[in-house]
């Protein structure tokens, strides 16, 4: 007597329903509370937020979502904050990506001064044996206006300047690249400079629509509360300078103020940012 042996049942996969919720209850129950109990309170957010979205050139649903529902959340929190410091910050207009010729004289004085020093200690050297096989790490020298001890000694780095408010050096190893993101603030810019000579086309930054290669040029300013992307798909390691600048406004004790106090406030979070990062002292 023979005995039928039963295929095994294929499993059912989950209905696009169960993964949808699965994926946005925890989005959606905190936006419905909200729309529920303070909906005049919750509409102004969102219009403010919306405010700040279309600063973004490539205004898709992903990028959209991911403002308003994923790792933008903070900069849509923070978004009325963000906002006065434009309105604060004029006559000077939020450009979004620089020249280094568009911001003022004092300013470019100090960023050739901190170029010049990136270049003639080899910063690329001192730091490469540090590195080892770690995908992506920050060394800090300066955040927020306050120094930061190193086991790689760079004096010059710790003198006060008084419109350069972080410097320090993001690494990333071969074939590592960032997510699109958002960053929180906006009382600084970033100005990210490649202090090693970058052969490859395919390590770049991307802002928007706009994608800077490091091969091309090697100095790189902007608004980085705006969506953005950083990618290595090359064999090369990139070393960039990574320099947090007060905005030019009429009123830079009034910024550098705030963001003092910024730091006082985010001391405790900041690694929350940076989580998919190594920290090398």
């Amino acid at each position: 007597m023979t005995t039928k042996v039963q295929p095994p049942k294929a499993r059912r996969s989950a209905s696009p329903f169960v993964r949808f919720s699965k994926k946005t209850a925890k989005r959606i129950i905190p936006l419905a509370l909200a729309v529920y109990f303070i909906p005049t309170f919750f509409a102004v957010y969102v219009g403010l937020g919306l405010l700040d979205f279309v600063r973004n050139r490539r205004r898709t649903l992903s990028a959209l979502d991911r403002y308003f529902a994923g790792n933008g959340i903070f900069t849509w929190l923070l978004s009325p904050f963000n906002l006065f410091i434009d309105l604060i910050s004029l006559p000077f207009w939020n450009k979004g990506i620089y020249q280094l010729s568009d911001l003022p004289e004092a300013y470019q004085d100090e960023i050739n001064t901190l170029i010049d020093t990136a270049r003639n200690i080899d910063l690329v050297g001192k730091l490469q044996a540090k590195l080892g096989d770690t995908k992506r790490a920050m060394f800090f020298f300066k955040w927020y206006g306050k120094n930061v001890q190193s086991s790689v000694n760079v004096p010059e780095f710790h003198r006060p300047y008084k419109y350069i408010r972080t410097i320090g050096v993001s690494v990333f190893n071969t074939a590592q690249s960032t997510g699109k993101h958002f960053g929180p603030l906006r009382v600084t810019l970033r100005m990210l400079y490649n202090i090693n000579d970058i052969r490859s086309q395919d390590v770049y930054i991307k802002v928007g629509g706009h994608i800077n290669r490091w091969c091309d040029n090697k100095l790189f300013i902007f608004d980085d509360t705006l969506q953005h992307q950083s990618c290595n798909e090359s064999d090369e390691v990139r070393y960039c300078m990574f320099v947090d600048i007060l905005r030019p406004s009429l009123f830079p004790g009034l910024l550098s103020a705030i963001l003092a106090s910024v730091r006082v406030l985010v001391a405790r979070f900041n690694y929350a940012f940076y989580r998919h990062w190594a920290f090398i002292k």
